[in-house]
């Protein structure tokens, strides 16, 4: 006599290493070893994960955020309406930084450094660095502008900061959008 490890019930087993009373009762246990399988390949996949593999998905997150907190204001630049017509990352514009990512990482994923800005501004216009600082300033202020630009703070991304920031970035997205 054993006990089914799905419903409880107790049963004489036919064959020697039956651990469950019934068809029915051997699919639920299969469907939930299944998923079992899945959940510790997925946690096993994500531990696998590098520090670039991370910086690159808490960047997807970050500028997901600023297109969508930016959205209904005007390009950062050229002060023309943010271009909403699709394409590369979900959006007609981009998520424009002050201070590249390549010459100041520190501050990639610093708010103040990070505005809707048209792909024209940002891509095919260089960053248009001095209209986005003069649109920077009217935005945030000359002290806000001043102190990224002083910021040389150099900076080493923990895994354990990078997961904080993509998760955090990915609510503050969903909190924006359930608001709108």
């Amino acid at each position: 006599m054993k006990t089914c490890k799905v419903c409880g019930t107790i049963f004489t087993p036919l064959r020697p290493l039956q651990s469950v009373c019934s068809p029915k009762c051997a699919m639920k246990f299969a469907r939930e070893r299944k998923s079992l399988e899945r959940s510790e390949v997925k946690r096993r996949l994500a531990a696998l994960k590098t520090i670039p593999q991370l910086v690159k998905e808490a960047q997807v997150a970050f500028n997901a955020f600023i297109r969508e907190r930016d959205k209904d204001k005007p390009c950062i630049c050229c002060g023309k309406p943010l271009a909403d017509s699709g394409g590369v990352g979900g959006a007609g514009f981009d998520c424009g930084h002050y201070r590249s990512t390549g010459s100041a990482s520190h501050l990639r994923f610093h708010e103040d450094n990070a505005h809707g800005q048209n792909k024209q501004c940002n891509r095919y216009g260089a960053g248009r660095a001095v209209d986005y600082r003069i649109g920077l300033i009217a935005r945030i202020g000359v002290e806000r502008v001043e102190s990224l630009e002083s910021d040389n703070t150099p900076k080493k991304w923990t895994r354990e900061e990078l997961i904080a920031i993509r998760e955090q970035y990915r609510a503050k997205l969903k909190e924006l959008r359930k608001e709108s």
